[in-house]
């Protein structure tokens, strides 16, 4: 059985097959299953690696606008419980928590609904 190759023994191009596994994940979610790099040369990986730096970068740019569209849509939500009995935020976090299902958990309701992680931390809670 071959061992592994250490990143200082593979080649350049075994570098870049490396790198584009990493950044196609980045990009689609998944990693490339059924797409053989064994045939590219450098100039194939450096036009992917620019392609999918790209998309990286739109994505970014509509993850960052859902999520403060989320926080808006959030923070009405937790003015409509206001209006109609929670007493204090808290309390409206306590309601939304359990219709989410998120047993009070604040990062997993962040991830429910669509807020950014870390966002109850930053709002001072």
């Amino acid at each position: 059985m071959e061992a592994f190759k250490t990143w200082e023994e593979m080649s350049t191009v075994e570098q870049m097959a490396c790198q584009y596994w990493d950044m196609y994940k980045d990009a689609y979610g998944v990693r490339p299953r059924g797409i053989d790099t064994s045939a590219w040369d450098e100039a194939t990986f450096e036009a992917e690696f620019n392609y999918l730096q790209d998309l990286i970068g739109k994505n970014e740019q509509e993850r960052r606008i859902a999520e403060q569209e989320a926080a808006v849509a959030f923070e009405q939500r937790l003015q409509d419980l206001y209006a109609t009995g929670a007493k204090d935020r808290a309390m409206a976090l306590r309601w939304i928590h359990e219709a989410e299902g998120s047993n009070g958990d604040d990062e997993f309701l962040c991830y429910l609904v669509g807020l950014p992680y870390g966002y109850f931390k930053v709002q001072g809670e």
